[in-house]
């Protein structure tokens, strides 16, 4: 057991525990700062920053910590660790401050401003794997190779610059724009990717740097030469999707529906009656498997949570709690995160408290879905208004956009052709192999809630472009007709939304074989792609995707 002690800086935003884990399984103990006089005594502080960059400065300061902590990297000999938000504050200022008001000073240390990516020219947030070109060699950065990636998930960053290229340990290209995505001086380090949320690789980030604090060669570092033309590419994501539930005996399992049914049916052997909930594994050990096997995410979508609320399903925050133990990369959980009362004790909860719950448990994201439904459908009845009452705005100004997943689940409309719907739904036009029952070749998609068990008069395009509005940083797309039918992704569908907005999309609903993956990053602009199924029943490997996508020269994390 080393005897180096990590001091945690959990100043109470977001998921921290990946970050207790991920030390942990490094095999070091943790003392969590919790006075500012603890800062001074550390002998080596990780400040993982998670949420928006004005909440997390003035957290800081409201708990005192913030000139302690300046001091602490004042002559920048003392071992230290930011990562993301955590290093974003060591600059000046930031650009990410609610409108109107006036920018919040960072911590000072680095010289210059943090700014936001250009949506107009890219999907925004920077989410998913990408490179690193190594502008320094260090002992923080010992165990990985070069062309090994790590998760990012921002919408700021830290343009490089002549004030600060001598902290500048690592750059990153997103779609042609160069940022920095680590830094170094002396012993402080901090990076813009998620070493708790980057697998293996970020299991060796983390290790590199905590031996060279007990071994004191952090600071030993050497520049290298850059070839000015290098570039980083972001590549394409493969999740996997466990829609967990109680079954008929109150056990938690991963099941699938077809067309959203869980229960099985005819295809499987029921006669008649009412079969039970197809049971397809344990969610932890199923998630540790796909963990193992390469998924670059896994999404727990808790598909009954529309009946009760969050507070109550202590069995879906144990899943996360105990998931986050030995999985490494991002986690997405959804279902049951709207603001809602207690019907037995009357409290109310609001949709933030709720979401908080989950970040603490180990979700990195959270997933809304009937909630954004009614959020857009109210926003365009007030002509346009925001209130900052949503559940999107509420949890994306304290945690930022990043952390809003939106999850739409439509259902085809057919029409004969465009004149015939209504003008406020988007109409797309369909491929003959796909025509509705009467030959229709053109279909607008209707929103659902509830499961899919309520439709509601707005389209998907109409959603996912409000909700892009009210604070959302990704889209996760499903469609209720390909669910479960292992035919592909609804192509017409990701198109007309990927087109639509400038937030990544997450396309979902119909994969059956690696093709489909290939098909839907070719032709459309989606940045992953979730499945389900076809994974649960090892129909295909992960692997094998991921080895199609790479011979039609996709991208993928290997």
């Amino acid at each position: 057991m080393p005897s180096l002690k990590v001091s945690l800086l959990d100043y109470g935003a977001g998921n921290v525990r990946s970050v207790r884990n991920a030390i942990t399984a490094n095999g070091y103990e943790i003392e969590d700062i919790e006075r500012p006089e603890q800062i001074a005594e550390a002998k080596a502080i990780i400040f993982p920053g998670v949420g928006s960059f004005g909440s997390a400065m003035r957290v800081l300061r409201e708990k005192g910590f913030d000139e302690p902590l300046r001091a602490y990297l004042k002559e920048r000999d003392r071992p230290f660790l930011g990562i993301c938000l955590g290093m974003q504050t060591l600059f000046e200022s930031s650009d990410e401050h609610e409108k109107g008001q006036p920018a919040i000073p960072g911590l000072g240390v680095i010289p210059g401003k943090v700014i936001s990516f250009d949506s107009s020219k890219m999907a925004v947030p920077h989410i998913g794997w990408n490179g690193r070109i190594l502008h320094k060699e260090s002992a923080a950065l010992q165990y990985i190779g070069k062309d090994e990636e790590a998760y990012f998930v921002h919408s700021y960053y830290a343009p490089l610059t002549e004030e600060n290229k001598e902290w500048v340990l690592t750059s990153t290209t997103y779609e042609g724009q160069p940022f920095i995505s680590a830094v170094q001086r002396g012993a402080v380090v901090a990076t813009q990717f998620h070493p708790e949320k980057s697998g293996a690789t970020g299991l060796k980030v983390l290790k590199g740097f905590l031996e060279a604090v007990e071994n004191g060669t952090l600071s030993q570092t050497k520049s290298l030469q850059i070839d000015p033309s290098a570039s980083t590419q972001l590549v394409k994501r493969i999740v996997v999707a466990l829609d967990v539930r109680t079954n008929d005996h109150g056990d938690l399992v991963v099941t699938k529906g077809d067309q959203y049914d869980v229960r099985e049916n005819h295809k499987e052997g029921v006669v008649e009656g009412r079969g039970g909930v197809r049971n397809l594994g344990k969610p932890v050990a199923l998630a540790g498997r796909y963990y193992q096997e390469g998924a670059d995410e896994i999404a727990f979508l808790n598909i009954t949570s529309f009946k009760k609320g969050v507070i109550e399903d202590m069995p879906m925050l144990q899943v996360l709690e105990e998931a986050s133990k030995n999985i490494f990369v991002p986690l997405t959980v959804g279902g049951g995160i709207r603001s809602y009362t207690d019907p037995a004790s009357g409290q109310t909860w609001s949709a933030l408290e709720v979401a908080s719950r989950y970040f603490r448990a180990g979700a990195d994201k959270v997933s809304l879905g009937s909630d954004a439904v009614d959020a857009s459908e109210a926003y365009i009845a007030s002509g346009h208004e925001k209130t900052g009452k949503t559940s999107i705005e509420m949890i994306s100004n304290v945690y930022g956009v990043q952390a809003v997943v939106v999850s739409i689940d439509p259902k085809r409309v057919y029409v004969t052709s465009k004149d015939v719907a209504d003008k406020k739904h988007i109409v797309v036009d369909l491929p003959e192999n796909q025509a509705g029952p009467n030959g229709e070749r053109f279909c607008w998609y209707q929103c659902t809630v509830k499961g899919g068990r309520e439709a509601r008069d707005i389209c998907a395009v109409t959603v996912a472009k409000t909700v892009e509005v009210l604070g959302a940083g990704e889209i996760m797309l499903n469609c209720i007709d390909m669910d479960g039918q292992c035919n592909g992704f609804d192509i017409p569908l990701m198109q007309a939304v990927s087109n639509a907005v400038s937030i990544p999309v997450i396309a979902s609903s119909g994969a059956g074989k690696a093709e489909h993956f290939s098909e839907v990053f070719q032709k459309t602009g989606v940045q992953a792609a979730l499945a389900a199924g076809m994974f649960h029943r090892k129909e295909v490997e992960i692997m094998a995707v991921k080895d199609h996508l790479m011979k039609e020269g996709i991208p993928t994390r290997r």
